[in-house]
């Protein structure tokens, strides 16, 4: 998953519950339902459930035996790393067999217990309030539903998730239906696992729906609001895709779906964009002004390589997915990091952006690590489930995106660019995801020697992804050909925080030292005017450009501060600043030269002898 501003283990081969019942559910004994055959799912989501921004579920299945049947929900969904508790969302929940209401109760807070009075075949019915715009959740509007299946679809606790299902989804005549999932008949469509059910998000109602042929396989673009995505910014974002789909796969040897959808909800309330990586799918929330802007590819080039890096490459730890409990793995950096940085190499290697486009994206990386204290890679992806408050939360997408890079310059340079960091991701992918588990520590690094003739990486592994050490720049960067220069500015600076805010511009911090807080500006008041220029015209910035050589100059400041209009004057305070800058070395050695073409191109080769 990527939002934008956004434990080795032994692999498992046994069901949820079965993995669950390891340790249990706070300590008490592990629960497990009768099992369960002939499991299908009715959603329905028509007018009248638009008004009231709800789904209506049905489950049926065929119970054996006396014993309850236990059926319980997720409380996460894979690729969003946090715990949301679906069952929460639940109500109107019913049972019945034979005509006749069954007796049930709950087992525990996501766990329903079902006294199926001897088996046979059981209906089990609920409302699914569908409010939460978000990628992992179910969210209804009039005429529009988008619903994931880790909100909807119950399993049998404690029972194998290998089970086959279908899907109906019952809606108005002249609406539409789109998922990924495989189709059964007009209104029906069927996954083989519990895995593989839950993986396929649905829109249902009115929206846009395209398509065109990429790389071999159709690319179905469905976008919410109808209208919203013009015939031009389609057009725009299928060449964009259609450039940047076939440099991903090549990493792998060719792509593993036959369709891919791209599910796109654009909301003007929405500040930025994330997305939620499926199988062959993803969904992603923009908001409706940013549709144009240059970080939307991107964001679909991360989702499109999670198809491969995540959704079927990942490590031992998170293989299979459990649905019960979080899941966290120290390897985020290689499952959310690498696959970030295999964007941006889509992106270039296709041609969608420059390398000096390429080169800014990744010095802003470089910025943002070094604006955060220090925290290892494996710390920043095993705390992501706790939503840290000190800015590092997501690090490990921009450091992870980091250190892909790092290992490719240096796999490059000690095979004398005969491989890359492709060559690790193809290799795992063919020994561990092919063989139908995760990889391991030890996999993962041996790949990563292999693909390096030989070299060690065990310092690296210790001082760069366990450790917090600064990544040497200057030093790995040269064997690339490229290096970091520094320029030296002086600027007015006020010293303080701000937010856009619908009065202005929120002041969030003030630095003690600065010009704002001499002045007596305070966090909560609300910038109206610099220099009798109004904040909502962008001439304002222009004080900067005005006061550049005039230290201790006034200037005049208006105000909020709650209801209360205030002019405050201010004195120039000038700030040394120091832009970084990451560009080809014109002093590049021919082997360096050689790497750094090989990471643009995505090409690997030796010299002429």
């Amino acid at each position: 998953m990527l939002q934008l501003r956004r434990l080795a283990a032994v692999p498992l081969s046994i069901g949820l519950a079965a993995a669950a019942s390891a340790q249990g559910r706070e300590g008490r004994a592990p629960l497990r339902s009768a099992p369960i055959t002939a499991v299908s799912y009715t959603v329905a989501f028509t007018a009248a459930n638009g008004v009231d921004r709800a789904l209506d579920v049905t489950m049926r299945f065929t119970a054996a035996g006396r014993d309850p049947v236990l059926l319980s929900l997720p409380v996460w969904t894979p690729g969003a790393y946090e715990v949301s508790n679906y069952a929460r969302y639940v109500s109107k929940f019913g049972a019945t067999a034979r005509g006749k209401s069954l007796h049930w109760d709950k087992a525990d807070p996501d766990t329903w217990r079902i006294d199926t009075d001897g088996g046979g075949d059981v209906t089990v019915s609920f409302r699914f309030k569908a409010d939460t715009l978000d990628n992992a959740g179910s969210w209804a509007r009039d005429e529009f539903a988008l619903f994931n299946g880790t909100n909807v679809f119950m399993y049998a606790e404690g029972r194998p998730l290998d089970f086959p299902a279908t899907v109906t989804v019952r809606t108005e005549p002249a609406w539409r239906v789109e998922t990924g999932m495989p189709r059964s008949s007009a209104t029906t469509w069927h996954a083989a696992t519990y895995h593989e059910l839950v993986d396929h998000p649905f829109f249902v109602g009115r929206f846009d729906l395209d398509s065109a042929q990429v790389d071999g396989a159709w690319l179905r673009l469905a976008s919410y609001p109808a209208g919203l995505a013009t015939p031009a910014r389609r057009a725009r974002l299928f060449d964009q895709l259609a450039r940047a789909i076939p440099k991903e796969s090549a990493v792998f040897g060719g792509h593993p779906w036959t369709t891919y959808d791209v599910m796109q909800i654009a909301d003007s309330g929405f500040g930025g964009m994330s997305a939620l990586e499926h199988e062959n799918s993803n969904v992603a929330i923009v908001g409706a002004q940013l549709l144009d802007e240059d970080f939307v590819p991107s964001v679909y080039a991360h989702e499109i390589f999670h198809a491969f890096n995540v959704k079927r490459l990942r490590p031992a730890d998170m293989y299979p997915y459990r649905y019960d409990v979080m899941q966290p793995t120290p390897w985020l950096w290689v499952s959310e990091g690498i696959t970030d940085y295999y964007a941006d190499l889509a992106l270039v290697r296709g041609g969608v952006v420059t390398p000096q486009e390429f080169l800014g994206t990744t010095q802003r990386k470089m910025d943002h690590v070094a604006q955060l204290d220090p925290v290892s890679l494996e710390d920043a992806s095993l705390q992501t489930w706790l939503h840290m408050t000190d800015g590092t939360s997501d690090i490990y997408y921009d450091k992870g995106s980091l250190a892909g890079l790092a290992l490719d310059i240096q796999i490059r340079d000690a095979s004398d660019n005969a491989a890359g960091l492709d060559d690790v991701m193809r290799d795992l992918y063919q020994s561990a995801y092919r063989h139908d588990r995760g990889f391991t520590a030890d996999e993962w690094w041996g790949a990563v020697s292999r693909a390096a003739n030989g070299m060690k990486f065990a310092d690296f592994a210790s001082r760069y992804v366990d450790g917090r050490e600064p990544y040497p720049w200057t030093a790995w960067l040269a064997k690339a050909g490229w290096r970091v220069t520094s320029d030296t500015t002086r600027e007015p600076r006020f010293g303080v925080s701000l937010q856009g805010d619908s009065a202005g511009l929120r002041v969030m911090q003030v630095d003690a030292g600065g010009s704002a807080a001499a002045a007596g500006i305070q966090p909560g008041d609300v910038l109206t005017s610099i220099d009798g220029i109004p904040v909502s015209d962008p001439a304002w910035q222009g004080w900067r450009v005005k006061f550049a050589h005039q230290e201790g100059a006034p200037v005049a400041i208006g105000l909020l501060r709650g209801r209360r209009p205030m002019q405050i004057t201010a004195k120039v305070k000038l700030a040394t600043l120091i832009e970084q800058k990451l560009e080809a070395d014109p002093a590049a050695t021919p082997k360096a030269k050689r790497i750094r073409e090989g990471i643009l191109k995505g090409e690997t080769r030796r010299p002429p002898k």
